[in-house]
C-alpha cells in the first residue's frame, strides 16, 4: 500500500495550523486556564543555601486577608515520589523535612482566595535556620563526585599512549557557564480533584509521565489522573519533568478541597524548573601533521544539586564524531547546593560540542589546515564505536553546501587579517551534530462518516509545529486534503506517547502516525475485501493507495470508493485504527540510528578599542533527513542559532559564590539574544531520508544550536587572534 502523493525531500512548507488561534489569542496556555471556585497558590522559598529550617513562622500569614491555608514541612500531606524515567529519577517530594539544600528551595505554600492575597500573605511567612556553608563552587575539593553516573563512559585503542608518540599535541580546559531555558511563558499549574480523580492543567512537554509522577506521589490509578497540555508556552526542556511545585498546587488542592492554580514568577522560575548545568571540561587532542587525528581524551566535570540527577554526559559525543583509533571520554558531576539542573536546549551535546570543535579549529591553524579541510580528513560514514553504517549521514554535504553559500573560500586565514573599517571581521566555523533520541509512542487515526479524520495522540507541541507536521503526515498517508485532517494532542487519557524533547518527538510520534494511518487504510480495505457492492472486493490491501479520499487499486484511481461511501453502506459512523513505534535496534537493522548533523558557519564583526563582538551573519546546512515541513524545520534552525547565540555570548546564570542566591534571576539582568543581537540567518537542508525509520526523518531541534558556539568563538579569533575558551565571551577576555 502506498500514496499517490510524492514524498519530496525539501517541501515549500505550510504555515502552522494552529497559527491563527495563537495570533487571535485563542490558543489556551496553562496559565490561562480556570475553574469556578479556584484558590491560588504562592510559593515561599528559602533565604539560604544550606543548613536546617528550626522554626517556621506562619501564623500571620495564616490570619492574613483570603488565606485559605499555608502549608509548609510540618502539616503538609505526605506524598510518593515519582518513578525514574529515561532522563532519570523525579525530583524529591516537597515539603518533606527541614533540610535546605539550595537557596530558592520551597518551604511553604499559601494559597489564598485571589492571586494578590497569597502574594501579600507569602511575604508574611518567616523561617529561622540553622545555616551551614554551602558548596557552590564546581571545583570545590570538598564536592562529593559521581564518576561515570549514567554508565557511558567511552575507550577505545590507547589514548594515553598514542596522545605521548602524537606528533602535534593540545592540552586544553574549557568552561562553560549555567543558563536558565528562560521560555516566554511562565509555567502555572491548575489541580482539580473529583473525589480520587485529578484534573491537571501544566505546563509541560510530557503529559504521559506528568501523569505517572501524580499518581504515584498521590497513589492513585494512572487512569485517575488527567493532564491536559494543548498549548505550552515553551520549555526548552524546563518541561520535562513534574516538578515539585505541581505536586505542591495537587497536594493544596486535595487538602483544602479547591482547585488551586500556581504562576510562577519569573525569579522562581530560575530556581523552580532546573538551567543548563555549568561545567569543565579537560580535552587532549592527538594528531599528525597531515591532519589525521590519532588520540581523543575528553573528560568532563559538570554540575549536580544536592539531593537530585540531571543526565548530561558531556564528552559523549566525542567518542563517534570524527575518525579516531583511539579515544577516552569520561564524566563527572559534582554535588553543590544549588537549583537544579537539568536538561536545555541541546543537553551535553551543546557543551561538549565547543570544547571539541574549539580545539579542532586551533588544530587547524597550527597545522596550517583548512577547517573545514580538517574536519573532512577525519569524516567518518560508520559509527567508530561498534563499526556499523550509519543508518544517514549527510555532514560532507553539509560542509560543502554551506561553505559555498557563506563564501569561505573568499576567507583570508590568518587571524587579525580582515577588517571593515574599524571593525575586525572574523570568519568561523565548527560542524553540529545531536545523537539519535526516540522512545516508545502511540497514535490513534479515525475517518469519519463525513470523510473528514481525527488523529491524535498525547504529545505536545512546544512551538515546533507537531500540529502542523502530524496533520500532513496523517494528510498524506490517508490521501486526504489537509483542510480535512485534524491533529490533536496535549492530554494523557489519549494514546502515550513520549516527551516533546531531545529531538525524537517527530520521528517517533512520526513513524506511529504513519502506522496507525496505513492499519486504518487496511481496515477499511479488510472491511470491503468480502462486500460484492465494492469495487475492491478481492483486492490485497497491499495493492492499494489513496489519494482524494479515496482508497483504490494501485494505478487505477477509477477502481476504488471514497471512505464516505464505504461507512455509509456499512452504517459505521467511523473507522479507527491505532499505531505504535518503538526504536529500532541498530543490530537488528545492521545500521547505527544516526541523528541530525550539521555545519555551521558564522562571521563576526569585533571592535577592538571596546571589546564588543557583533554576529554579522550565519550559515546553517543541516542534514535532517526528510523534511516534513521546510517552514517548521527553518523555524527550529533560526531558534536554536539564536539560543547558540545567547550561550556564546549573553547568557550566565550568575550564583553569588558566598550565598548561593541567584543574581540576576530577571529579564532586567539575565541577558538573552534579541533583535539587535540575532543577523541575517541562513538556513539550508541537505541530505536523503534517513534510512533507520519509515517516515525516514531526524529532529532538528536541537542541531540548530549545537555548533554555533564554537563557531562564533572560532570567528572571534580569526578576527582577534584571541583564542576563548570559556563562555560567555565577555568584554574583559578581548581588551
Amino acid at each position: 500500500m502506498s500514496t499517490v502523493e510524492s514524498r519530496p525531500l525539501i517541501g515549500e512548507g505550510i504555515s502552522r495550523v494552529d497559527g491563527p488561534r495563537k495570533v487571535t489569542g485563542a490558543a489556551p496556555y496553562p496559565m490561562d486556564f480556570s475553574v469556578p471556585g479556584q484558590a491560588y497558590g504562592t510559593l515561599v522559598q528559602s533565604t539560604i543555601a544550606a543548613g536546617r529550617i528550626v522554626r517556621m513562622h506562619t501564623d500571620e500569614a495564616a490570619h492574613s486577608p483570603g488565606v485559605v491555608t499555608v502549608l509548609t514541612h510540618e502539616n503538609a500531606l505526605e506524598v510518593g515520589t515519582g518513578p525514574a524515567s529515561v532522563l532519570g529519577a523525579s525530583p524529591p517530594a516537597p515539603l518533606r523535612n527541614d533540610r535546605i539544600v539550595h537557596h530558592g528551595q520551597h518551604i511553604a505554600f499559601v494559597v489564598a482566595e485571589t492571586p494578590e492575597q497569597a502574594t501579600a500573605a507569602a511575604r508574611l511567612v518567616r523561617a529561622d535556620y540553622e545555616a551551614a556553608e554551602p558548596l557552590l563552587d564546581l571545583q570545590d575539593p570538598r564536592a562529593e563526585h559521581l564518576h561515570d553516573p549514567w554508565g557511558m563512559d567511552h575507550s577505545r585503542g590507547d589514548a594515553t599512549a598514542a596522545l605521548e608518540s602524537a606528533e602535534v599535541t593540545l592540552h586544553n580546559t574549557y568552561l562553560t557557564a549555567d543558563n536558565t531555558n528562560n521560555p516566554l511563558g511562565l509555567f502555572a499549574t491548575l489541580a482539580v480533584w473529583d473525589g480520587d480523580t485529578l484534573t491537571v492543567h501544566d505546563t509541560s512537554q510530557w503529559p504521559s509521565m506528568v501523569r505517572t509522577t501524580l499518581a504515584m506521589a498521590f497513589g492513585i490509578p494512572e487512569s485517575s489522573v488527567r493532564v491536559l497540555v494543548p498549548y505550552v508556552g515553551g520549555g526548552f526542556g524546563a518541561g520535562l519533568r513534574a516538578w515539585p511545585h505541581v505536586i505542591l498546587t495537587a497536594m493544596a488542592a486535595r487538602m483544602t478541597k479547591r482547585p488551586v492554580k500556581l504562576v510562577l514568577t519569573r525569579p522562581q522560575m530560575f530556581t523552580s524548573i532546573g538551567h543548563r548545568p555549568s561545567g569543565v571540561q579537560w580535552l587532549s587532542v592527538g594528531i599528525r601533521r597531515d591532519g589525521e587525528l590519532v588520540a581523543l581524551d575528553h573528560r568532563s566535570l559538570s554540575s549536580l544539586s544536592m539531593e537530585d540527577n540531571d543526565f548530561e554526559p558531556f564528552s559523549s559525543g566525542t567518542a563517534f564524531s570524527y575518525q579516531c583509533p583511539n579515544v577516552i571520554t569520561r564524566d563527572e558531576q559534582a554535588k553543590l547546593n544549588i537549583a537544579v539542573p537539568w536538561q536545555m536546549r541541546a543537553p551535553a551535546e551543546a557543551q561538549g560540542n565547543f570544547a571539541l570543535e574549539s580545539a579542532l579549529d586551533e588544530l587547524s591553524y597550527t597545522l596550517g589546515i583548512d577547517p573545514v579541510e580538517l574536519r573532512v580528513r577525519n569524516h567518518t560514514d560508520v559509527d567508530p564505536r561498534n563499526g556499523l553504517p550509519w543508518s544517514g549521514k549527510a555532514i560532507l554535504e553539509c560542509y560543502e553546501v554551506g561553505a559555498r553559500r557563506f563564501g569561505w573560500s573568499d576567507r583570508n586565514p590568518e587571524p587579525c587579517s580582515m577588517r571593515d573599517g574599524n571593525w575586525l571581521v572574523g570568519y568561523g566555523m565548527a560542524s553540529a551534530m545531536f545523537p539519535y533520541f526516540a522512545q516508545s509512542c502511540m497514535a490513534e487515526a479515525t475517518v469519519n462518516r463525513d470523510g473528514s479524520a481525527f488523529v491524535r495522540s498525547a504529545a505536545t507541541d512546544i512551538g515546533t509545529g507537531t500540529y502542523t507536521v502530524m496533520a500532513q503526515l496523517s494528510a498524506e498517508e490517508l490521501g486526504l486534503p489537509l483542510e480535512k485532517v485534524r491533529f490533536d494532542l496535549g492530554d494523557s487519557d489519549m494514546p502515550n506517547s513520549m516527551m516533546a524533547g531531545g529531538s525524537g518527538l517527530t520521528g517517533a510520534l512520526g513513524n506511529a502516525v504513519h502506522e496507525a494511518c496505513r492499519r486504518l487504510v487496511r481496515s477499511f480495505v479488510e472491511l470491503v475485501r468480502n462486500d460484492a457492492d465494492s469495487p475492491l472486493m478481492g483486492i490485497s490491501p497491499h495493492d492499494v493507495e489513496c489519494s482524494g479520499g479515496r482508497v483504490h487499486l494501485m494505478g487505477c484511481p477509477d477502481r476504488g470508493e471514497s471512505y464516505v461511501d464505504i461507512l455509509a453502506r456499512h452504517g459505521m459512523p467511523q473507522l479507527s485504527a491505532t499505531g505504535s513505534s518503538t526504536p529500532p535496534d541498530a543490530k537488528e537493522i545492521g545500521m547505527s540510528l544516526a541523528g541530525a548533523y550539521g555545519a555551521k558557519f558564522v562571521e563576526v564583526r569585533v571592535d577592538p578599542d571596546l571589546g564588543l563582538v557583533r554576529v554579522a551573519r550565519v550559515v546553517s546546512a543541516i542534514d535532517g533527513g526528510r523534511i516534513l515541513n521546510e517552514k517548521t524545520a527553518r523555524s527550529q534552525i533560526i531558534g536554536g542559532t539564536v539560543g547558540g547565540i545567547g550561550m556564546a555570548l549573553l547568557e550566565d546564570t550568575v550564583t553569588d559564590p558566598r550565598t548561593g542566591r541567584i543574581a540576576n534571576g530577571t529579564f532586567a539582568d539575565y541577558l538573552v539574544a534579541v533583535n539587535a543581537d540575532v543577523p541575517e540567518l541562513d538556513v539550508v537542508f541537505v541530505g536523503e531520508p534517513d534510512r533507520g525509520t519509515p517516515t525516514g526523518t531526524k529532529g532538528v531541534g536541537e542541531v540548530g544550536l549545537v555548533g554555533i558556539a564554537p563557531a562564533i568563538t572560532n570567528a572571534v579569533y580569526h578576527a582577534t587572534g584571541k583564542r576563548i575558551r570559556s563562555l560567555p565571551i565577555t568584554l574583559d577576555t578581548l581588551l
